[in-house]
């Protein structure tokens, strides 16, 4: 037979006090309504010893706060994002606060069927990577005085904290980094998106490439094609299309790894001979032969602005009325074996 759970009336009763001392102890107002030291204490070991376990559900429709947080992004399996959701788990724990993670897969109907969801559920506050169109969803949620923090990308014009990092200066120093290594004809992988970071990162690859009066190489793959054959044959026609290329700047990781395996399946010389960057490190690219120069995300930092953000939103009644930041943060070049030059290269290996 199932052992019927304590409540706050069961304490209140054995301890001969009332409900609302015993409600007022167990969340935190003790000092506040000036109960006890001696009082507090009792009401707390009593509360241990009999496991007490607060009603999440008739608590939350008390406070009005359910004490859960949603961690929306792209793809929770990319090892940027979960990296991220870690570090942002350990942070949310600490305020008192429980995560749910989800992955909106850069489509709108489903991004906008998750905020409905977790809306109606009475989640306290979001974190989100957004997909393309989902503008109109956001501001909503700001209407409806909901926090909510943009991760990796936000929409020009939309008056919503966000935090990103420069893509544009990353990729500018990335490419500048090839060419002062002696590479002159660098392709430039990316996505097909008019997302504020892929933009922010196509731009700098051009700023870089134009200050130095070089070609630009550039292929734009479909998102909703990096993740199957076409990603891999896009790359292939790619590199057989401009067999003078000398080095390959990826835009995501994942299109890095689907590079890695077209030249290890079709060219396997190119791994050695071509330079290559990525954009976002990965534990994978540090033991790859050669080791790959990635654009590394300060992970730690995006994720304590990120919650910096979110529970200052959360303290606030109105949140329609705080003044809103937009954060940009400085990436990290980590250079390894395999954007350095190949004469220097062959020399050294």
């Amino acid at each position: 037979m199932k052992k019927k759970a304590v409540s706050i009336k069961t304490i209140a009763t054995n301890l001969n006090i009332s409900v609302t001392t015993v409600s007022f102890v167990l969340n935190g107002k003790a000092n506040e309504k000036h109960i006890s030291k001696l009082l507090t204490q009792k009401v707390l070991d009593y509360a241990k010893e009999v496991n007490y376990k607060p009603n999440q559900i008739a608590q939350s429709l008390r406070t009005g706060k359910s004490k859960l947080l949603v961690f929306m992004v792209e793809d929770i399996s990319n090892s940027f994002f979960s990296k991220l959701a870690r570090i942002i788990e350990d942070i949310a724990y600490e305020k008192g606060y429980k995560v749910i993670f989800c992955s909106n897969e850069n489509d709108d109907e489903k991004s906008n069927d998750l905020i409905t969801l977790f809306k109606f559920r009475q989640v306290d506050g979001f974190i989100i990577v957004p997909s393309p169109g989902i503008k109109s969803s956001i501001q909503e949620l700001i209407d409806d005085n909901i926090p909510v923090v943009l991760l990796d990308r936000y929409f020009t014009g939309l008056e919503c904290n966000s935090v990103v990092i420069d893509n544009n200066e990353a990729a500018f120093n990335a490419t500048s980094h090839l060419i002062q290594n002696g590479f002159k004809n660098i392709g430039f992988i990316t996505t097909d998106s008019d997302q504020t970071q892929m933009q922010d990162r196509l731009l700098g690859y051009e700023k870089a490439i134009n200050d130095c009066n070089l070609n630009k190489f550039i292929l734009k793959i479909p998102y909703n094609g990096t993740g199957n054959g076409i990603c891999k044959s896009s790359i292939k026609n790619f590199i057989d299309k401009y067999k003078k290329l000398d080095a390959v700047f990826f835009a995501t990781n994942y299109l890095t790894q689907s590079g890695l395996e077209v030249f290890k399946e079709n060219a396997s010389h190119l791994i050695h001979d071509l330079g290559i960057i990525t954009f976002d490190d990965n534990e994978f690219f540090k033991i790859y032969n050669p080791t790959i120069t990635a654009v590394s995300q300060p992970l730690t930092e995006i994720s304590n602005e990120l919650m910096k953000l979110l529970l200052q939103l959360l303290k606030n009644k109105e949140v329609k009325n705080e003044k809103v930041k937009n954060i940009s943060l400085q990436a990290e070049l980590k250079i390894r074996e395999s954007s350095v030059s190949k004469e220097i290269f062959k020399v050294q290996f």
